[in-house]
């Protein structure tokens, strides 16, 4: 019973640490947010950080996961409402870039997220994004849609093709005129996969 009781209160811990780090790293950026005035605004002390998350760094990754989970999610959510299959795998990486243009993506996971964390296709979350591509990318492969080429090689491509269309829009002077750009040119490359365009 207190064991429950103990790993609730660890987990509501995380809970506010992360939401407050969250609205801290959208409004202030990384290096302008004070891991102080965090920690003050729930109520918690610096410890209670460094015992959850190791260091500011470890907060950032731990709020660079959960908002790109949620965009992993929402992109999903804009694939299944596309009938063909091929036509779902593009819905799904347009929409990834298209988000962008969201000030707190754009801040928390396209700029801060690998200025320290490092190369966002290695981060954790991103393997099982690239489960998923594979396969998709497999199962059009089976239907004949899709070139018979390997399909992690394949899937690293057009993940990274929508990852790093998503960072430039990011780090545009003008990322509303750069999107339309990035999503015409993911969509192309992306179209040299079918086996009869």
């Amino acid at each position: 019973m207190a064991g429950n009781r103990r790993l609730a209160q660890m987990a509501e811990t995380r809970a506010k640490l992360i939401a407050a780090a969250r609205r801290a790293f959208a409004e202030k950026g990384y290096a302008g947010a004070s891991m102080d005035d965090l920690t003050a605004e729930v109520g918690l002390t610096r410890g209670a950080l460094y015992h959850n998350f190791g260091d500011k760094r470890g907060l950032l990754a731990a709020v660079v996961a959960e908002i790109d989970g949620e965009m992993a999610a929402e992109a999903r959510a804009a694939a299944a409402t596309v009938a063909m299959a091929w036509d779902r795998l593009l819905a799904e990486g347009v929409a990834y870039i298209e988000m962008a243009l969201r000030p707190e993506v754009q801040r928390i996971v396209l700029l801060d997220g690998p200025a320290v964390l490092g190369d966002p296709s290695q981060w954790p979350s991103q393997d099982s994004c690239l489960r998923a591509t594979v396969a998709a990318l497999t199962m059009l492969q089976a239907q004949g849609i899709v070139r018979a080429v390997d399909a992690e090689a394949a899937a690293r491509l057009v993940n990274g093709a929508a990852l790093n269309a998503a960072l430039w829009v990011a780090a545009s002077d003008d990322p509303a005129q750069v999107l339309p750009k990035a999503v015409e040119a993911f969509t192309c490359l992306v179209e040299g996969l079918l086996a009869s365009p």
